[in-house]
């Protein structure tokens, strides 16, 4: 082994036990060292920087010391209290100390005129002795800085803490503040070069939405993943990142087919779906999209499987009136347990919340099959960067469970046409079907065909297909007519139709 490779294994990190850090951070933090997590107001500093020593009491006992600059020790218990964190308890329990450095609190914690941060270390030190403590939290180093009017020994002083810290043989997240998502580092400009490794928080406006992102800007001697990663802040959980490109394709791959509810439509297919595929149902509203999902359902229901359904556009009662119609019991399934539906209006919470909603309900329900309807409704609250890695995070979800996936997406016109989603998401399907209007003579029928099935021969033709009480029912090939998928129909004569097959006569 290269001295580097052995320098970099010998490195140790401490899990941090935060949801999604420890996969980008690859391990966790470096033991030993400090790390800089800067942000902007509203980007979860505090969150996170109290989430740390958290985790650490919670999952390994470790105690921890927390220095607070800003907010008083009493807002703060108070304050983390909504994320299941009782501080008090973990006080008297002699796991969790606070250092008060506070407006309001000892004022000879710093003394000011010697820019002397002896007195702050030595209250550290003595809190770090007198609970054993093996983490520390520093929130935040810039309200420190703001004391004074000359910046120009600050460096030294940081950089006199992070030595002494490291003496004390501890783990350290030191917060800072940014003016801006995207400009320099922290406020000052100098509390990155003090720090061994620098972590961003970002809580951008993207399209009259807020989003929050995670980056790994710099782990001294140690190995992460690059980019930027969405994150939520969950009541009673605190900060879960979402780590969509350090996933790994490592699911497996089935041979099993499953059926679509519907057998003209398996035969299409190739003998129905595979059984850890995601299906794209794509078409103009009232196409026959919902239906699908309904057939969809009742197959699974008559092979025993229990279905999971987030609908984003309809209540509970309207899914349940539809389905009816067609001859499908869902009060039925939902009392034997095989069906569970999960109605969420869209502009409810950010694509962050509703990805970590769905982990958490098929987690809870295993399902054998999941259902969404639709992509569209929850593609109207994102940009584009955030609809799609909302929708790799939830494929690969699914495929990593092992389970079937149907989502459904409208198209721009009646007439069809392509759809935004289609072009996001049609590479990470496995199944695209699209239905259509096809209007002949006056008269609007519906036409469907498989676009996609990945792994498997399928039916290429465009069948045209009626909707009853019973369902749907496909029939015949459209044979005279042609811009059927461009949404531009033109019927063809059978003398042209003729002409068009004997210019490819073997």
């Amino acid at each position: 082994m290269s001295d580097a490779k052995a320098a970099l294994a010998a490195l140790e990190k401490v899990a941090t036990g935060i949801p999604g850090f420890d996969t980008i951070t690859m391990g966790g933090l470096p033991k030993g060292r400090t790390t800089l997590v800067s942000g902007t107001a509203g980007s979860a500093k505090t969150v996170l920087a109290c989430q740390f020593l958290a985790q650490g009491i919670i999952n390994s006992g470790t105690a921890g010391v927390f220095v607070t600059f800003e907010e008083s020790v009493e807002d703060l218990r108070r304050n983390m209290a909504g994320f299941g964190w009782d501080i008090a308890e973990w006080e008297r329990q002699g796991k969790w100390a606070f250092v008060d450095a506070s407006p309001g609190a000892d004022q000879d914690t710093v003394v000011v005129g010697r820019y002397d941060f002896g007195a702050l270390i030595a209250r550290v030190e003595h809190a770090v002795e007198q609970v054993g403590a093996k983490n520390v939290a520093m929130d935040s180093i810039g309200a420190i800085m703001s004391r004074y009017t000359d910046h120009t020994p600050v460096r030294g002083e940081l950089l006199r803490i992070a030595q002494a810290l490291r003496g004390m043989d501890v783990t350290t997240i030191m917060t800072s503040e940014r003016t801006t998502e995207y400009g320099g580092v922290a406020r000052y400009g100098v509390e990155e070069f003090v720090a061994d490794n620098v972590v961003i928080l970002r809580n951008t406006a993207v399209e009259e939405q807020r989003r929050r992102t995670m980056e790994v800007l710099k782990f001294r001697g140690a190995t992460h993943q690059k980019g930027e990663y969405p994150f939520t802040i969950v009541p009673g959980r605190g900060l879960v990142i979402i780590p969509l490109s350090a996933m790994e394709l490592r699911q497996k791959s089935s041979n099993i087919r499953i059926t679509s509810g519907n057998q003209v439509l398996d035969e299409m297919c190739g003998g129905g779906f595979f059984r850890d595929s995601v299906i794209l149902v794509s078409g103009a509203t009232g196409t026959g999209k919902t239906l699908i999902t309904c057939e969809f359902v009742r197959g699974g229901f008559d092979q025993g499987e229990k279905t999971l359904l987030f609908a984003f556009e309809e209540s509970l009662d309207q899914l349940v009136r539809n389905a009816t119609g067609w001859g499908v019991d869902f009060e039925r399934m939902q009392r034997e347990g095989k069906l569970k539906v999960v109605c969420t209006y869209p502009e409810g919470a950010g694509l962050e919340d509703h990805l970590v909603m769905m982990k958490d309900e098929l987690e809870a329900f295993k399902p054998d099959r999941v259902v969404v309807d639709s992509l569209s409704a929850l593609e109207r609250i994102a940009g584009v960067k955030g609809f799609r890695e909302f929708v790799i995070g939830l494929t690969s979800l699914i495929k990593h469970l092992e389970v079937a996936g149907l989502f459904t997406a409208s198209t721009p016109s009646l007439m069809g046409g392509t759809s935004v989603t289609e072009a996001h998401i049609s590479t990470i399907t496995d199944c695209i079907i699209l239905l259509r209007y096809v209007e002949m003579w006056g008269e609007t029928r519906r036409g469907v065909t498989v676009l996609k099935m990945r792994g498997s021969l399928h039916d290429k033709d465009i069948r045209e297909f009626e909707i009853d009480a019973e369902g749907m029912h496909i029939g015949k090939p459209f044979r005279h007519v042609t811009g059927i998928l461009s949404g531009h129909p033109t019927h063809i004569t059978e003398d042209e139709l003729n002409r068009l097959d004997s210019l490819f006569e073997e």
